[in-house]
């Protein structure tokens, strides 16, 4: 099996995208994911976030489920269990994955072959861009001073206000974007050109222009 390819991988479809850097907190009941995550949780493996394109995050009677072909994965920081029957967990995203094939196992869970997606390549946020770095560092000042703990803020460090790929993912799942329009922007593979578009909503919404 190639570094660059995972095999069997469990897969969590979501109605949210998952940015590489970015943060996810999940409350877990089912049990097709809670035996998951804690089989996860426990060797230290990731499971792969896709975004739903037809059926509802918990799962429903004869209901049929589909995804992204392309997704991120994630990976356990923290764990909680409240209650039996119950988990809190925050993940990080890490690279991007394309599935070349996946099955839905009998209680549910759906598990994938995937081959991994490159990393973005470090870009410097060039001249006319700049602003967007900088309305981004502001927020994420306002939004420390708002937390009262670091695993209350919606993203995590080290901030990367000088890499293009960087800013702009941060932007993507700030920013109340339609979802299609986020995995769009997830699977494009040139960062600068994520960040141009990223730019181009900032300056509609006045948030940066």
């Amino acid at each position: 099996m190639s570094a660059l390819t995972l095999q069997s991988l469990p897969l969590f479809p979501l109605g949210a995208v998952l940015f590489p850097g970015g943060v996810l907190q999940l409350r877990v009941f089912e049990v097709r994911y809670l035996d998951m995550i804690a089989r996860c949780h426990k060797a230290g493996a990731p499971f792969g976030v896709v975004l739903l394109t037809q059926g509802s995050e918990v799962r429903q009677p004869g209901g049929k489920e589909a995804f992204s072909s392309v997704g991120t994965l994630a990976t356990i920081s923290e764990l909680e269990n409240p209650r039996p029957g119950l988990m809190m967990i925050r993940a990080s995203g890490a690279q991007r994955f394309r599935i070349t094939s996946s099955d839905q196992l009998k209680h549910g869970l759906w598990i994938a072959d995937v081959e991994r997606l490159p990393a973005d390549m470090s870009v410097e946020i060039p001249e006319d861009l700049k602003l967007t770095a900088t309305a981004l560092g502001k927020l994420i000042a306002t939004l420390q001073q708002k937390a009262d703990a670091p695993g209350q803020m919606p993203l995590q460090g080290p901030w990367r206000l000088d890499d293009c790929g960087w800013v702009a993912n941060r932007w993507c799942e700030l920013l109340p974007l339609p979802v299609q329009l986020k995995q769009r922007m997830m699977e494009l593979d040139n960062p600068l050109v994520r960040l141009e578009l990223v730019s181009d909503v900032l300056a509609r919404t006045g948030i940066a222009g």
